[in-house]
């Protein structure tokens, strides 16, 4: 499939986009942010929806650049449709990962007041991974077969989610702090957090990337809804990692989330002539994420519904 947006005529855009990202983080940090402290569940929402209405008008732009180019509202209208559906997957995915962040702050004992910053530095890294992961990822998708091995492995996830057990949250045992350890022994809690943290978001990516990549077959489309999503994952951390633990049927709504997005990227794309389309599929998601959302609140598990002592 040819894309709209090739690399070697797009290059420009993504520098000019990635430089503009850059700018919005030193901003953040040399500026809102420049004191370290605790990030209030107010100035979290603020957050959170700025970024959020970052996205949708960077997805309005993009949506008038592509009629205006391709003289094809139907096809405008899907790539905007891919580029949100594809933002709202990384934002799904991403709410079941803040758990992991919540656990692993706790094991290092960072304060609240220094998460921010550990969430920052983790934040360019996990740019600079996913540009690398769907690099790799638009190179392999020219050959066919690739499409049904990731397919496969994004539903083989998502069953793993829907009926393994909750994994244990061991940083001690982590790669990254046995190589930071055996080349920096004297290094600090604060380092060795954020390599856990950055090793988190590798392995984050190798489901989230794939999963996209399901939705749209443009790098273009892959890599800015996936800095958005990123970029607003800080916030929605400290917005969400005080009711996290209440989300416990979560899991399943993005194990299923995976299974439907494996199951159209290996089968149901070719099945539709190529395209399965993007409104059921924002639909399934939506739902799905929603659905488990709402039924965990409704129906709290044991250990939230307990009386505190």
């Amino acid at each position: 499939m040819t894309s709209y947006f090739p690399f070697s005529e797009y290059w420009w855009f993504y520098a000019v986009f990635t430089v503009s990202v850059l700018f919005l983080l030193a901003l953040d940090l040399g500026i809102f942010h420049r004191k370290a402290h605790a990030v209030t569940f107010k100035e979290a929402g603020t957050w959170t929806a700025i970024f959020a209405t970052l996205a949708l008008l960077f997805n309005f732009g993009f949506w008038q650049y592509a009629r205006a180019k391709l003289g094809n509202d139907a096809e405008a209208n899907r790539l905007a449709l891919e580029f949100l559906t594809g933002y709202v997957i990384e934002q799904a995915l991403s709410v079941d990962n803040l758990f992991v962040f919540v656990l692993i702050f706790a094991y290092f004992g960072i304060k609240r007041a220094q998460q921010h910053r550990v969430l920052f530095y983790g934040i360019l890294g996990a740019i600079v991974f996913r540009g690398i992961f769907i690099a790799l990822g638009s190179a392999l998708l020219r050959y066919g077969w690739v499409l049904i091995v990731f397919g496969v492995l994004l539903i083989v996830t998502g069953l793993k989610l829907f009926f393994g057990s909750e994994s244990q949250i061991e940083p001690e045992k982590s790669f990254a702090v046995r190589l930071v350890r055996r080349f920096w022994p004297n290094a600090s809690t604060f380092v060795l957090c954020l390599a856990v943290i950055e090793v988190s978001d590798i392995v984050f990516a190798i489901d989230s990337v794939p999963a996209i990549f399901a939705v749209t077959r443009e790098p273009l489309i892959v890599f800015t809804s996936n800095v958005f999503a990123i970029l607003g994952l800080r916030s929605m951390y400290f917005l969400l990692s005080g009711i996290i633990g209440k989300f416990h049927l979560l899991r399943y709504g993005l194990g299923f989330v995976l299974v439907f997005i494996g199951l159209k990227m290996a089968w149901l794309n070719q099945l539709w002539g190529g395209h399965f389309p993007i409104g059921i599929s924002l639909g399934v998601i939506a739902l799905s994420i929603g659905g488990s959302i709402a039924l965990s609140l409704l129906f709290p598990s044991r250990e939230a519904a307990a009386p505190q002592n």
